[in-house]
């Protein structure tokens, strides 16, 4: 589990209903089931119009991705991937194939395999990156859907807050009854903004963060299998790599000619 995601959205939370504690109002005026319904439910009925409904229902999916704690190793990646390089230049690429068995992802043994199986790089080139854009297109649909619903649960809000000042006016004539109607209208323009901007949008934003990393780990591994399949220097490959590394990740042990 990843301890940002959820401590954020808890932390929030905590933050806001102590704002309304510690201003001397009662959180219970802030509650309304009704609002709730209408933002909520409402926004999220408005995004099964607007995408398929498969995609619709992988929202917990989706959420679920982002809070779960998921770790690119990309400095281990590079080590890695110079080790086998120095393997394969040595012994040749035919040596790589009982450390395939090892590997634990699949997209590096996929392309490894296509290495020692002599594909043509041109080929091996074209499948990778085909994978990669399928990946990619998935991650996007969840991105896409929760910018989607953290765009509509706001307008949700203010359709919440419409339709309770029309009840309002329609009972102006008990003016004791205009506060609190006023106040219960508002709630939803509450919820609407607050649960774009706390939960939807982080978890948005989070995703892409996610995706962003997981495309440069994977463009480490194909770069890697590429030059592995040319025989390039492991040194020489190790320079490259390192090229997508933070400056403080950027070290290791030089290997021979």
């Amino acid at each position: 589990m990843d301890i940002a995601t959820v401590g954020g959205l808890i932390g929030g939370f905590v933050l806001v209903v102590g704002g309304i504690i510690i201003g001397g109002n009662s959180i219970m005026l802030y509650v309304d089931v009704v609002s709730f319904v209408i933002v909520i439910l409402g926004s999220f009925a408005s995004c099964v119009v607007s995408v398929p409904l498969e995609k619709s229902m992988s929202a917990m999916k989706y959420f679920r991705k982002a809070s779960r704690l998921q770790s690119f190793r990309k400095r281990e990646l590079v080590d890695n991937l110079v080790g086998f390089a120095d393997t394969a230049r040595k012994e040749g690429l035919l040596s790589l194939d009982d450390t395939i068995n090892t590997i634990d992802d699949a997209f590096l043994k996929s392309g490894l395999r296509l290495v020692v199986d002599g594909t043509d790089p041109d080929v091996i080139k074209k499948v990778l990156y085909a994978d990669i854009s399928q990946i990619d297109s998935r991650h996007e649909d969840g991105i896409g859907f929760f910018e989607k619903w953290g765009s509509l649960a706001p307008a949700f809000g203010m359709i919440g807050t419409l339709i309770g000042l029309i009840g309002m006016m329609a009972n102006l004539e008990d003016t004791a009854s205009v506060g609190p109607n006023m106040a219960v209208a508002l709630i939803t323009t509450l919820y609407g903004s607050l649960f774009a901007n706390l939960v939807l949008i982080p978890i948005k934003n989070k995703l892409e963060d996610r995706n962003k990393e997981e495309m440069i780990f994977m463009e480490i591994m194909v770069q890697g299998v590429l030059s592995i399949q040319s025989g390039e220097n492991p040194n020489l490959l190790k320079e490259k790599l390192e090229k997508y590394l933070p400056p403080t990740e950027r070290e290791g042990t030089d290997l021979g000619e």
